[in-house]
């Protein structure tokens, strides 16, 4: 890896992006795409403070003439999709991290389309003119690197870091375009006065752990000198399939967490059955509005792809968190994910034991019944779309806002 020949390609403002490119009109107009809770904004909207994750009574004072549209969840998947089969017109070594932005290794390539910079200012001019949307390339010799690149280059631009040039580059740049740097890290960083990489990378070792672990310290502080040597991966077998939405600021009870609860379990089931996969071991994240986060799981004896079943075990969860956690009055988002996939093969039917885990159980009457009753509604939804139909619990009791899962729909091929 002596050149900079990785590639990482990222749909500037993608959800907001197509929404202007489906209807015309919005172009040039702050938009934000949800309703209680904004899921993605504009540039135009982001020049006001707008962001994804905000309450949407709170991006409407921020920007008075903001405009919310419902998202187009076919039309984004179609579109991402679209994007990121260009880059593989140039690489066969694509990887994809979610629904709009991929990685690309074009080393050998240079013969057939030129130098990486040239193949990266054709993928954007095509992505332009043949999908009309806007995305901006990051050119390096590291998927780190590359990464960063991309997000200083938006909005619609494209960045190349010569190897010569990384550390001269990177040092100048906040601590936060780090991978793996959130608001909580940031935060405990700037306590030390640490505020861009490069003082990042002058913090000794120990110093550094004691901040934010021996882990975090220990990747930190190699991605800080640009030591990555993670390569393109191209065949991503999914481990798990998840889903989240963000509250805003909900009050912690079961009348909120329930039917959302209910929504993600639904979206997770269809996907994991639409794939013919099972899994044994739910997990739960339940983040407050101080933005701590709480993650519980429970494995089970038999995988599941049941939306019920997912369902019923994600409340349990979230119901132990409240009890334990009886101060905390307000959520700020729910996440469920279902992991330790399997082939989800011909079941074996099973003995009633009698009690409540029978219905967790996929071979038994009732694991059978949940089993038909999803079937029988994913064909509904396959023949006339996700809308037609739903279950009660979802369909009349779940937030109106559109759930804050667009990354989740392709992450992962799931």
């Amino acid at each position: 890896m002596d050149g900079a020949t990785i590639l990482h390609a990222d749909l500037d403002a993608f959800y907001a992006s197509v929404e202007q490119l489906l209807d015309p009109s919005l172009r040039g107009k702050p938009i934000a795409v949800g309703g209680g809770v904004v899921l993605a904004a504009s540039y135009e909207a982001k020049a006001f403070g707008v962001y994804g994750g905000m309450a949407g009574r709170k991006a409407r004072e921020l920007c008075p003439q903001l405009i919310f549209v419902g998202g187009h969840f076919r039309d984004y998947q179609r579109l991402g999709d679209a994007a990121i089969a260009i880059l593989g017109d140039y690489t066969p070594l694509v990887e994809r991290i979610s629904i709009d932005e991929a990685f690309a290794d074009v080393a050998g390539t240079a013969h057939l389309f030129g130098p990486p910079a040239v193949v990266a200012e054709t993928i954007r001019r095509r992505v332009r003119d043949e999908l009309g949307l806007p995305i901006s390339v990051g050119v390096a010799r590291t998927k780190h690197l590359a990464k960063i690149g991309s997000q200083v280059a938006k909005p619609d631009g494209m960045m190349v870091i010569e190897p010569a040039d990384e550390l001269e580059f990177l040092h100048d740049l906040p601590v936060e375009l780090m991978w793996g740097v959130g608001p909580v890290t940031k935060a405990k960083l700037a306590e030390s006065g640490i505020v861009t990489i490069g003082q990042l990378a002058a913090t000794p070792g120990r110093s550094l752990e004691r901040l934010v672990g021996h882990a975090a310290g220990e990747k930190l502080f190699a991605l800080a000198w640009n030591r990555d040597p993670r390569a393109i991966v191209t065949d991503h077998r999914s481990r798990s399939a998840g889903a989240q939405s963000a509250l805003g600021r909900k009050p912690f009870r079961e009348s909120v967490f329930r039917p959302t609860l209910r929504l993600l379990a639904d979206r997770i089931g269809s996907r994991l059955r639409d794939k013919a996969w099972a899994g044994r071991t739910v997990t739960t994240r339940v983040r407050f509005a101080d933005m701590r986060a709480v993650t519980r799981a429970m494995t089970l004896g038999a995988p599941v792809s049941a939306t019920t079943t997912i369902a019923e075990i994600a409340e349990e969860l979230v119901a132990g968190v409240h009890r334990e956690f009886p101060q905390e009055r307000d959520i700020s988002l729910l996440a469920i994910s279902v992991s330790h996939l399997v082939p989800d093969s011909l079941m074996q039917l099973e003995f009633s034991l009698g009690g409540a885990q029978d219905a967790r159980r996929p071979g038994t009457r009732i694991g059978v019944a949940r089993r038909q009753a999803d079937g029988a509604m994913d064909k509904v939804r396959d023949r006339f779309g996700w809308d037609a139909i739903g279950y009660g619990s979802v369909v009349l009791e779940a937030p109106r806002t559109v759930p804050d899962a667009f990354r989740e729909l392709a992450e992962k091929r799931l």
